[in-house]
């Protein structure tokens, strides 16, 4: 469940399908719990701390400085409003981790009610989809994992 949590698509699934050969239910009760709970903890913890950052920020530096738009903080913009909640929430179980995506998606989005439901779905739709995947090539990837 840890694995799930921390690093879904890389790790958990694989660990549970291919190392500890769980049925589909077990693998589907492991990989969703650990990921929802990934979800639900490093939410909240992305927004303790934002929240910390923030006033580390306004007490360390000066707050009356302007801070003019830098590329890097155009870029990050242009891909917010290109893909969304939705983008980061597709992304976040297979090619980011769950805790980056859980961040970012906190970052923009500041309704933790959207930012949950959203990453919780990816989890549990990823879920079924990755399962379906090892379990279509489960001979071919039993050889490169054990």
């Amino acid at each position: 469940m840890l694995s799930c949590a921390l690093f879904f698509g890389k790790v958990g699934m694989p660990a549970a399908v291919i190392l500890f050969d769980f049925n589909f239910f077990k693998v589907i009760l492991v990989s969703c719990s650990g990921g929802l709970a990934g979800v639900f903890g490093f939410t909240y913890m992305s927004a303790g701390l934002i929240k910390w950052w923030k006033q580390f920020k306004s007490k360390r530096f000066n707050p009356d400085k302007t801070v003019a738009f830098k590329r890097s903080n155009r870029r990050i913009i242009r891909i917010k409003n290109r893909f969304g909640l939705a983008g980061i929430a597709i992304l976040t179980p297979v090619l980011l981790s769950i805790p980056v995506g859980a961040f970012l998606a906190e970052r923009f989005y500041r309704d933790k009610k959207k930012v949950i439901l959203a990453l919780s779905i990816s989890v549990v739709i990823w879920s079924f989809v990755l399962y379906g995947i090892f379990f279509l090539f489960y001979n071919q990837l039993k050889g490169w994992f054990i």
